[in-house]
């Protein structure tokens, strides 16, 4: 077997599974953020995060086999592991940039869905002036 079919075997089994454990993770915790967010209706909180969880496998696995193919020659077992390094890294710097980018929007539903209420100051603490969007200083005594 030729070196070069050997390290895109090993490219898709080191990244086909790195992108699982991500989708699960982020299945997994967005979730129960999303659960949170949504707690009238926990239909839409499963649906959501579902569709999102879709959406990432499909990007990411497509990623990892657009960027299966190499110009490079592979003739030894270094060649191998050079090719590896390089893929498999940026097949986990693409999918930690996805896993930021789920984030950024669970948070924006997060914030789009939360009452205003909840963003306001607790009864119990009191509130200092405000002078143009900042606390107003204080004069020495």
């Amino acid at each position: 077997m030729e070196p070069v079919v050997i390290a895109y075997a090993l490219y898709l089994l080191i990244s086909i599974p790195l992108t699982v454990v991500v989708a699960r993770t982020l299945s997994k915790h967005g979730r129960t953020f999303l659960t949170e967010v949504f707690s009238d209706s926990p239909g839409l909180a499963n649906s959501v995060n579902q569709l999102l969880v879709v959406g990432f496998y499909l990007i990411s696995l497509g990623f990892v086999t657009l960027f299966l193919t190499s110009s490079g020659t592979v003739l030894d077992a270094r060649d191998v592991f050079e090719l590896l390094s390089v893929k498999v890294g940026i097949v986990a710097l693409v999918l930690g940039v996805m896993h930021l980018a789920n984030v950024l929007v669970f948070n924006g539903i997060r914030r789009r869905h939360l009452p205003a209420a909840t963003a306001m100051i607790p009864a119990n603490r009191p509130q200092e002036p405000m002078l143009g969007g900042y606390p107003a200083p204080v004069p020495p005594r």
